[in-house]
């Protein structure tokens, strides 16, 4: 097994470069209510930089800062949730599932006190804050320092009844 810290630090394999077909796949994109106050900031700072830089200087604000926000919000998009080949990918790090040990479905209040009171230091977190619900995961291989993961995930219910199915 690949601990959470080396499978993001490796690179070895993505989740999309497996040829097999996954078993589960979503991604953690930003809705489309979390993009209009990011670029009407953008729009805003570049519109001030404008006021006090006259001529051909006065467009470059808008030049750098709408294609920064737009970029930093595809950023945050950019992680993949997949059940593939006998393993779990949450972005770049993966887990064999053979390593998977008690699956929990989080949302609401269980989900605030796993992610605050309740988290272990050493736990592997991925959280999106608009995505309401997330699994925590927990491992059972002794070679890990890692005790379990927690990440935002949409569909919870049905990854974690794949994960608890008999390989």
């Amino acid at each position: 097994m690949t601990d959470s810290a080396g499978a993001a630090a490796t690179g070895r394999g993505a989740p999309g470069s497996s040829r097999g077909t996954p078993t589960f796949g979503e991604r953690l994109y930003v809705p489309w209510w979390g993009w209009p106050l990011p670029l009407a900031a953008a729009v805003l700072l570049a519109a001030e930089v404008h006021m006090g830089y006259p001529g051909v200087r006065a467009w470059l604000p808008y030049l750098i800062t709408i294609p920064i926000v737009l970029l930093a919000m595809a950023w945050l998009s950019r992680v993949r949730i997949e059940l593939r080949d006998g393993e779990l990918w949450v972005g770049d790090a993966h887990l064999p599932v053979e390593y998977i040990g008690e699956v929990e479905v989080l949302t609401g209040t269980a989900k605030r006190k796993a992610l605050g009171p309740e988290l272990d230091p050493q736990a592997f977190v991925v959280h999106r804050g608009w995505v309401k619900s997330a699994l925590r995961v927990e491992l059972t291989d002794p070679r890990d320092p890692t005790p379990y993961w927690v990440f935002s995930v949409r569909s919870a219910d049905r990854l974690a009844e794949l994960l608890r199915r008999p390989s």
